[in-house]
């Protein structure tokens, strides 16, 4: 579970980690898609952290128009570092999906309020009971549109949340770092395991689109 509130550990503390890259599945469990690139031209990714990533995963995956997705770990200094190391805290690195969708059926804006439903984003190194900073909240995006269309979205959910009584977002938002694969068992865990444990939920606050 990790340590809770435990700071970022610095690139000079944080764990050596390996040149190895983690073996992963040719295919999605669900639906066959590749995990790994290339991937179509026609598609766009994004990387997106909730908290645990198993019940996060699925969110997307059952989201009409996402081609596939992989879990991983993203934002922190380990290179290829494994689950243990991550759950440490001396990585640096959230648990994060890695979202690999087509634009022409659902957009980058449906998928942000996906994400802002779908867990508690002003947590901190937490989400609900698990606690340390693989678990913290973050969007990690493919070029500037989809970086400016986080912040803005941000902004808005914000005003929401604070107006239902939260606290600020704690979200992090910025260019995606590079992204290592997780173990195998760790790819489609709900689909493997359908009781499989998923800690994850929203407030209860809607994202309140334009009109």
């Amino acid at each position: 579970m990790g340590l809770p509130n435990q700071g970022m550990p610095t690139a000079a503390s944080a764990l050596p980690g390996r040149s190895d890259v983690m073996p992963v599945p040719e295919s999605h469990f669900v639906n066959g898609a590749p995990l790994e690139p290339p991937f179509p031209e026609s598609l766009q990714t994004a990387i997106f952290g909730m908290g645990c990533f198993w019940g996060a995963e699925r969110q997307f995956w059952e989201t009409q128009g996402v081609y596939t997705t992989a879990v991983g770990y993203a934002g922190g200094s380990t290179p290829n570092p494994n689950y243990d190391e991550v759950c440490s805290g001396h990585t640096g690195h959230s648990e994060v999906v890695l979202v690999v969708y087509d634009p022409d059926i659902v957009n980058f804006q449906d998928l942000l309020v996906l994400f802002w439903e779908g867990h508690d984003p002003t947590q901190g190194m937490r989400q609900g009971n698990d606690m340390g900073t693989q678990y913290r909240s973050v969007i990690y995006t493919s070029g500037e549109e989809q970086l400016e269309l986080a912040k803005a979205s941000k902004e808005t959910f914000e005003e929401s949340l604070q107006g239902a009584g939260y606290s600020s977002i704690t979200t992090e938002i910025s260019s995606a770092p590079e992204f290592y694969y997780a173990e195998h068992y760790h790819q489609q865990y709900l689909a493997k395991i359908p009781g499989g444990y998923c800690g994850i939920g929203g407030t209860g606050v809607c994202y309140q689109k334009d009109a």
